[in-house]
């Protein structure tokens, strides 16, 4: 207890370190009001109340705003779709690819064709939103086409201001602006889901609460483990003579994820799994094979849909780990920079090494991926609420793990930088991918 309060007033004796903080807590409190700023023209008290599917999870990244009908109800999705469109697109497109090896102009253009797609991505998004949504509960008080006028552009106002919250808390706070306000989003939530955790468990049903609490807690340890844990390449530099000096010839490591992909395959695999459904619903009336299929694909607590689903996350974290991380560059730098692999020749044989390390590791990664995801269906199964079974797993555990682990690695730095012990009990978080290493 004292080491934690001797690293709080350190923190808070470094003054930029404490002006960050301050910012970044001020950036997050007005994103948070935002969300409960109803578009005008909407009666709150006839919305529906809290989604479920596809729109709870997104409600979720934007603890609540969505269900609100807020200024804010499309949050910072529509640009992390963008961006998401403009990665695949610089790997898909010479084009893009040229502009991203353009240096800082060619990522100024990046950004530039970002903010536009944006903008057509919230208008697209907002209108099935509205149609989806708002109007369906009868709560719209003003005409329905001054309504959706109205609100289309205070959707995408609150879209880009919320962009450009993100990129204020990146630019004069700490930690990564947009992840920031996805997580703030989510951990809102935990609050109400403990205590209707406990208020459906009842006295009576502390201990089970308490089990629950405990597991929650190895997920979470589970969950930094497998976000942090690399596979570290040693490589060597040749020793070089400049002016008389020795330069070079130390050992350095390649730290590879064994979790490269992130939360991407979860997003991608969760967007699917929504076919199957909505295909069946055509031939719902007709067929008992259709039937069968859009009931069984509905409940997310299906065998059938968690094997699915699963399935869908080991590819996809392949198929994301291939376009994000390049065996073929990566050895083209080590050879530029006068670096090798120990008992690798440079160049393709490098390459090739480097390729088979990442085949190697992303398949036990993906596979826990997968477990991480399908751990909410679990929990539920095992009688926990719907509410707190969200937070033992799936992306919304991955986010706040990560933004977590990203914060205290930049506040740890700041503390070392004054040569103050760090948030370790070491004293130096160093890079915490190394403390979990993957032989």
């Amino acid at each position: 207890m004292k080491k934690f309060i001797s690293t709080v007033k350190n923190i808070f004796s470094i003054e930029d370190l404490r002006v960050r903080i301050l910012n970044t807590i001020g950036f997050l409190i007005v994103f948070r009001l935002g969300s409960f700023v109803v578009l005008p023209g909407v009666d709150p008290s006839r919305l529906g109340g809290p989604q479920e599917g596809i729109f709870g999870l997104i409600d979720t990244f934007l603890g609540g705003a969505f269900s609100n009908a807020s200024i804010f109800g499309l949050g910072i999705m529509p640009y992390i779709s963008a961006s998401i469109v403009l990665q695949l697109l610089t790997v898909g497109l010479p084009y893009f690819q040229k502009m991203q090896k353009e240096g800082e102009s060619g990522r100024k253009r990046i950004n530039q064709i970002t903010r536009v797609l944006t903008i057509a991505i919230t208008v697209a998004q907002g209108i099935g939103y509205i149609t989806a949504t708002i109007l369906p509960t009868g709560a719209v008080m003003v005409s329905t086409s001054l309504f959706m006028f109205s609100s289309l552009v205070l959707l995408s106002a609150g879209t880009m201001f919320c962009m450009w919250l993100g990129e204020k808390i990146t630019e004069k706070g700490i930690g990564n602006g947009i992840s920031m306000l996805i997580m703030i989003g989510i951990i809102s939530r935990f609050p109400g889901a403990i205590i209707a955790e406990g208020l459906e468990k009842g006295t009576s049903g502390m201990l089970l609460l308490i089990i629950e609490a405990v597991v929650l807690f190895f997920v979470v340890v589970g969950v930094i483990a497998l976000t942090e844990a690399t596979r570290r390449i040693p490589v060597q530099y040749a020793k070089q003579v400049v002016g008389g000096k020795v330069y070079g010839g130390q050992r350095q490591y390649i730290p590879i994820k064994v979790n490269a992909s992130g939360v991407m395959p979860i997003i991608f695999a969760q967007s699917l799994m929504f076919v199957p459904a909505l295909i069946a619903q055509i031939w719902a009336g007709e067929s008992d094979i259709a039937n069968y299929i859009g009931t069984t694909f509905s409940d997310f607590t299906s065998w059938q849909y968690n094997l699915l689903f699963a399935s869908l996350i080991v590819i996809f974290t392949f198929f994301y780990t291939a376009i994000t991380v390049n065996p073929e560059q990566i050895a083209e730098d080590m050879k530029r920079n006068g670096g090798f692999v120990p008992g690798i020749k440079p160049g393709a044989p490098t390459s090739d090494f480097i390729d088979s390390i990442i085949s190697k590791i992303t398949l036990p990664g993906s596979i826990l991926l997968a477990a991480v995801a399908i751990m909410p269906a679990l929990a539920i199964i095992a009688g926990v609420g719907s509410e707190f079974s969200q937070f033992y797993g799936g992306t919304s555990l991955l986010i706040m793990v990560g933004v977590i682990m990203d914060t205290l690695r930049q506040i740890e730095s700041y503390l070392l930088m004054r040569h103050y012990e760090g948030m370790m009990k070491s004293g130096n978080m160093k890079n915490n991918a190394s403390n979990y290493q993957v032989a």
